[in-house]
């Protein structure tokens, strides 16, 4: 997501090095690398045009302080103006006291509508709410039937009434139904076209005259660049939305649809879908879009992640454990199961400050050897699993692993003394004694991690005299 838009921006900044403050002289290459990297980005051109303009008055006029370099400056006041392009903070979804808070789901077929709405009946019951889905797409084949088995999936209720009735008489008899039983948000789920043309139009209409909806909400697919400014702009026009969920971000998004929603319609951006599952919704936080566009990650939101998947009294243990060195290959599937429940490794790495240059075949690489660790844990007794000790003392035990995993003893040697290694370079960071030398751990693992290097087997397999063999990977190769 956005990788080729981080790059060029970075470009951007490669012509103000050097430079002692920033002019109208040195600025010009630099926003014109900014302009190419929107426009090759598929944002609206009206966008484009506005933005470097807005950003070459705020960086002349800015004050380079002493310590921060014009290309620094220059980064900021384009953060700025993402920021503000993009609406400037997170908006919520409308939340009514007394009556069930209505949403509408509208958007054209193939934006993913039934699934982001039952993505976002699944987060508002995870915020303590009550949602009723109701199944209001009467012309997709199986479209009901797609939204009640994801209902049944994330335990949130549909309202169905088969395809027989108009959608708007659907959409009253949900809310209805909504009133009577105290659900206090109601998400209909309506029908998308191919195209934008009138029958589609129309229906909205209607099924908003019936409704009277707080919320209309546009599904856009990010892929389409460019083309979600028209979408957006005939939508708001004709029906009146109140702001847009933006999927499959998790793609190769260019990120024209971002930046040029908000400015086209003057609505906001609320959720954005960054995977197939149905939990990959999350709220939209310009600021911190704005900072992964230009490759400064996004802490909080992997902080939110990891917070919402581990126990506070989980999190202790697995503390005492690091510090004690009683860590074990047991609790890193765990670890490893933790990760996968919060997106995939690529996703979660490149949230991190200054990982958005990781190559993705890095990434896959190290997601696969994770897979084959697993499997080679997968192999091990469960004292096997609690105690590493057994099998660096009997090389049975290690071949033995490596037949039931399909993988050598060579492999199974090095995880395992990568993974001792791992266990005393955690428990001397747990308890605050630094960086140590890592030996094996590592190599190759985004961030930096030095790879096996010579010396120091302590705690691991006892080395054997036998003619050098192919490096074989490990832990230490992730």
């Amino acid at each position: 997501m956005f990788d080729e838009l981080s790059a060029r921006f970075e470009d951007a900044v490669k012509g103000l090095k050097g430079e002692a403050q920033i002019s109208e002289s040195n600025v010009d290459n630099a926003l014109k690398e900014v302009r190419r990297a929107l426009l090759e980005a598929d944002v609206s051109l009206g966008v484009v045009k506005e933005f470097v303009e807005e950003v070459r008055q705020k960086a002349i006029g800015a004050e380079v302080v002493r310590g921060i370099s014009p290309g620094q400056k220059f980064i900021q006041v384009v953060h700025e103006q993402l920021v503000e392009v993009m609406g400037g903070s997170n908006e919520p979804l409308a939340n009514l006291v007394n009556e069930p808070t209505v949403v509408l789901m509208a958007g054209l077929q193939g934006a993913g509508k039934t699934t982001a709405t039952a993505k976002l009946g699944l987060y508002l019951k995870e915020q303590g709410r009550k949602a009723l889905m109701v199944a209001a797409d009467v012309y997709r084949p199986a479209a009901i039937e797609q939204l009640c088995t994801l209902g049944s999936q994330i335990d949130v209720e549909v309202f169905n009434l088969g395809a027989e009735l108009k959608p708007e008489e659907i959409a009253a008899a949900g809310l209805q139904k909504a009133r009577d039983e105290g659900f206090d948000t109601v998400l209909v789920d309506t029908a998308g076209r191919l195209q934008i043309d009138t029958a589609m139009m129309d229906e909205m209409v209607r099924i908003r005259s019936e409704v009277q909806p707080n919320e209309v909400l546009l599904v856009v697919d990010s892929m389409i660049g460019q083309e979600a400014a028209d979408l957006t702009k005939a939508f708001h026009e004709k029906v009146g939305i109140t702001g847009a969920v933006l999927t499959k971000l998790d793609g190769d998004s260019r990120g024209g649809a971002a930046l040029s929603i908000r400015k086209i319609s003057g609505q906001p951006i609320k959720f954005i879908g960054t995977g197939e599952k149905v939990e990959a919704l999350q709220p939209f936080h310009p600021e911190r879009m704005a900072s992964r566009i230009l490759g400064m990650g996004d802490v909080l939101t992997l902080v939110e992640k990891a917070q919402k998947e581990v126990e506070i009294a989980d999190a202790e243990l697995m503390q005492k454990k690091l510090q004690e060195a009683t860590f074990d290959f047991s609790d890193f599937v765990k670890q490893m199961r933790l990760i996968k429940r919060m997106g995939s490794l690529g996703g979660l790495m490149k949230m991190m400050p200054g990982m958005n240059k990781l190559d993705d075949g890095m990434l896959k690489s190290g997601e696969e050897q994770l897979k084959r660790i697993e499997a080679m844990i997968g192999s091990m007794t469960p004292n096997e699993r609690t105690q590493p000790e057994l099998l660096a003392a009997q090389p049975s035990r290690r071949r033995r692993v490596a037949l039931g995993s399909g993988h050598s003893a060579g492999d199974v040697d090095k995880v395992l003394t990568d993974f001792q290694r791992m266990r005393g370079f955690m428990k001397q960071m747990a308890t605050g004694g630094g960086l140590p030398g890592m030996g094996g751990l590592g190599g190759g693992m985004p961030g930096g991690m030095p790879s096996t290097g010579k010396g120091g087997n302590r705690g691991g397999v006892a080395p054997r005299r036998q003619r050098p063999l192919k490096k074989k990977k490990g832990f230490g190769d992730l």
